[in-house]
């Protein structure tokens, strides 16, 4: 069997395959809830045959929202909307369903990327003030954050336990935190977007500080039985920012408080980065932290073929692969995979008869 569709056991959850469909905001919810458009969009992906569902980011505040369209679970009215949507594609999906929990910090208050992604003024609709580890903007032309005091963090951290709190009310299955992109707990990390001298700036120690106070906070609030992950940026791709050698004494931080995957993706917090953007772009940044760790790493980025993501695992690279735009663009990749890497793929039996004539016995039912 390919190793892609080997079963892989996370915390307490064992998966199917290896493949991970990552979150991907959908800039369509409503004051934080979800929509509609939210189950046609999870339904689909939870018929894929991937190994399991991440819910995109969620905000556990309404300034913690990207944008004014993001989905959020601060409130009993966002967690009725999710609760909803998740029981219309648990009907008829049995795939583990998992939600990222986030906060944007400086980065949010933003127009929706097809309406050119600007952050839009406090002061104007649709717009609020944003909040960070320093009163640094993302981009010079931007309203500058304010630098979260103690209240501020201790708000935000409590925000993190009470959404993965409700989180487990909705029966979710794992809960990944989103310390990556250059959202909050990322700004926090980064010695580019964090300037302060209190106990959460400064040192590589006091930078990690807050993000796994928050890790704590989640692991806390989630049932033990269920896995708690977090996705990070392996680099800033930047001179003088977050690193891989600081992103691998971070993940070491967070096995040792209990979780159960790394997520290792890059970027996303300075304007000046430098990506070399390209197939496999990084995955050596999955394989350092996967060295260094024991818990199981997902590798993420231009994985779109499916040898090359049976190469990734099989290599020993990572242990799993995470798709995003891949999977937008071709919603049954996984049956795909399947078919080329000769594996057997579990499907809804309404789609039996899709199984191309030319490949014996890949769907099965059960």
């Amino acid at each position: 069997m390919a190793k892609l569709f080997e079963p892989v056991t996370v915390g307490g959850l064992t998966l199917a395959n290896r493949i991970v469909i990552a979150p991907m905001c959908q800039y369509s919810a409503e004051d934080g809830r979800m929509t509609d458009w939210h189950a046609i969009h999870l339904g689909q992906l939870a018929l894929s045959g991937a190994g399991i569902l991440t819910i995109e980011a969620t905000a556990v505040t309404p300034e913690g929202r990207i944008s004014y369209a993001d989905v959020g679970l601060w409130d009993d009215a966002t967690e009725k909307a999710m609760a909803d949507v998740l029981a219309s594609v648990r009907r008829w999906s049995d795939m583990p369903v998992a939600i990222q929990l986030a906060h944007a910090g400086r980065k949010a208050s933003t127009a929706k990327p097809w309406d050119g992604g600007a952050q839009i003024a406090p002061d104007a609709p649709n717009g609020w003030q944003t909040l960070s580890a320093s009163d640094l903007p993302f981009a010079p032309d931007e309203n500058p954050p304010v630098a979260l005091d103690s209240a501020g963090l201790a708000r935000i951290r409590n925000a993190f336990a009470e959404a993965a709190h409700r989180s487990a009310r909705l029966g979710i299955d794992a809960v990944q935190i989103h310390a990556a992109h250059g959202y909050l707990l990322h700004q926090f990390l980064s010695p580019l977007s964090n300037t302060r001298t209190d106990e959460y700036g400064g040192s590589l120690e006091n930078r990690m500080r807050f993000p796994l106070e928050v890790f704590d906070a989640v692991r806390a609030a989630f049932p033990a039985d269920k896995p708690v992950t977090v996705r990070l940026s392996g680099t800033d791709w930047a001179e003088g920012g977050w690193d891989i050698a600081q992103t691998i004494a971070f993940s070491q931080a967070l096995e040792a408080r209990g979780a159960a995957a790394i997520h290792v993706s890059s970027g996303g917090l300075a304007i000046q980065q430098k990506i070399p953007v390209g197939p496999n772009y990084q995955v050596p940044l999955a394989r350092a932290v996967k060295e260094a760790v024991s818990i199981p790493v997902i590798a993420v980025g231009l994985i779109t073929e499916p040898e090359q993501a049976e190469a990734i695992v099989a290599t020993g690279e990572a242990d799993m692969v995470g798709l995003a735009r891949t999977v937008l663009y071709d919603p049954r990749w996984p049956w795909h995979a399947a078919a080329a890497l000769g594996a057997k793929m579990k499907v809804a039996p309404q789609y039996l008869r899709s199984q191309p004539h030319r490949v014996k016995d890949l769907f099965v039912s059960e």
